[in-house]
């Protein structure tokens, strides 16, 4: 008997394991250390507007964030910032970049729970090395079928993806915490797209709630495995 699903894929960062609120907290220090030029809210749009610019140039992740950060701190000193300063900054991205990996509630649970059952494919973007780090300290590695670190994430890309499995696209559900990123996108290609929103989100994934029946919201990945048995 086929399944009507045979895919389901998974972001990594704020879905599998912890991620936006380190880029929080170096913010909140980005912010501190540059208190002296400008107010926190004008800091963080400078930065925002400086991410939005360099996504194309450096791609989603950390080492592009640093950049965007000392980008700014060069705008907003009219190109007087310190040098500790930058030196602090440089610091605070390897701090992320080193930061030990930790697992969202019911991660581990979820992925275990479709393994045997499903092909799982991990898709997610950013830095290949701090990515390819990431899964190796989660544990969840050999769990996965496929692993799909990408520059980003479009309707092609699940496509591409969701197109070379069994099934194709109309057969595979997409998991994540980013509706830009992760739901709609694949719902648009014919995936079912599950939303599992996380605490923290950065501004430039926002989106609309789509308007699809083959979209669902979880509160977390507990309920994953029963909504899959359910759709199967």
């Amino acid at each position: 008997m086929t399944r009507n699903l045979q895919t389901i894929g998974f972001d990594a960062d704020d879905t599998l394991w912890h991620n936006e609120r380190f880029f929080h907290l170096t913010q909140q220090r980005f912010a501190e250390l540059l208190a002296d030029y400008a107010e926190a809210d004008h800091l963080g749009a400078q930065l925002l507007e400086a991410e939005k610019r360099n996504i194309g140039h450096y791609g989603f992740g950390v080492k592009g964030f640093v950049l965007s950060m000392i980008e700014t701190a060069i705008e907003v000193t009219e190109g007087r910032v310190p040098g500790h300063v930058i030196q602090k900054l440089l610091e605070a991205g390897q701090d992320m970049l080193n930061h030990p990996m930790e697992l969202l509630p019911h991660a581990q649970e979820a992925v275990e729970a479709l393994a045997d059952s499903h092909m799982l494919v991990l898709v997610t973007k950013g830095d290949l090395l701090h990515q390819e780090r990431k899964l190796a300290q989660s544990g969840l590695g050999d769990l996965f079928d496929r692993i799909e670190i990408v520059s980003d994430k479009q309707p092609s890309t699940y496509a591409r993806i969701f197109g070379s499995c069994s099934g194709g696209p109309e057969a595979a559900m997409m998991v994540g915490n980013s509706l830009k990123s992760d739901v709609c996108p694949a719902i648009d290609v014919g995936s079912w797209g599950v939303h599992v929103p996380f605490e923290l989100a950065w501004a430039l994934e926002a989106a609309d709630i789509p308007d699809s029946p083959r979209f669902v919201e979880l509160p977390d990945l507990g309920g994953l495995a029963e909504l899959v048995r359910q759709i199967d």
